[in-house]
């Protein structure tokens, strides 16, 4: 096999060794470095160029999802593998539409994530197969599907959500993102009113239902 060098983010510190452990027993395959949350890992994805980035999707301060969006938006040619255990036609959408060229269920992980980062490490794709079957049946490409409330939020109002529905305040938010408390104030009420949200208890539960946070 090609040699590889690998970034893993997952907050589940068991999990998330127990991955390393068994892709480090690959000839050639090195673990690059670890992250506990997406922001964390976009950071270490600049700055170490790993061949391979292996994101969870539900992670704090920043999730998987919107960790790929800035992964690749900094740089196109990342190659980006989603090992989760959520499985949706929604979020495999999004996760493609991110730029994502793989897509593993962790309940597949020891039987299919060795041949899937192989495949990405060689330029291609990798999918498990009950995602496989939605794309190739064409769900991901229905014209008809409506648009997602998060997709009119911009990258940062997605971030906003994420922070709000972990219970972190404006000034909270402020320094996480090095911004101005009232920039913060800003970006939650264009949030709440895009979004069409009365009150945190409704994002909070809409951040739940779409694997933003763990409830």
């Amino acid at each position: 096999m090609k040699p590889l060098r690998i970034l893993i983010a997952d907050d589940h510190e068991l999990f998330r060794r127990g991955v390393a452990a068994e892709l480090t027993q690959v000839p050639g395959w090195v673990v690059a470095a670890e992250a506990t949350n997406g922001r964390d890992a976009v950071a270490l994805a600049a700055s170490l160029k790993p061949d391979v980035v292996v994101l969870d999707l539900t992670m704090p301060e920043l999730n998987g999802l919107e960790a790929a969006r800035q992964i690749i938006l900094a740089d196109p040619s990342a190659r980006i593998l989603i090992l989760t255990a959520h499985e949706s036609e929604q979020l495999v959408r999004e996760v493609l539409s991110a730029g994502a060229k793989g897509y593993v269920l962790k309940s597949d992980a020891g039987r299919t994530l060795v041949t899937a980062l192989q495949a990405l490490n060689e330029g291609g794709s990798f999918f498990t197969s009950n995602v496989a079957r939605m794309v190739l049946d064409g769900y991901l490409r229905s014209e008809s599907r409506e648009a997602l409330p998060a997709q009119t939020l911009s990258a940062r109002e997605r971030e906003i959500v994420q922070l709000l529905a972990e219970g972190n305040s404006n000034k909270d938010i402020a320094r996480v993102l090095d911004i101005s408390v009232k920039t913060a104030e800003t970006h939650r009420s264009n949030v709440m009113r895009k979004m069409g949200f009365a009150s945190l208890a409704e994002l909070v539960r809409y951040a739940i239902r779409n694997n933003i946070i763990d409830p």
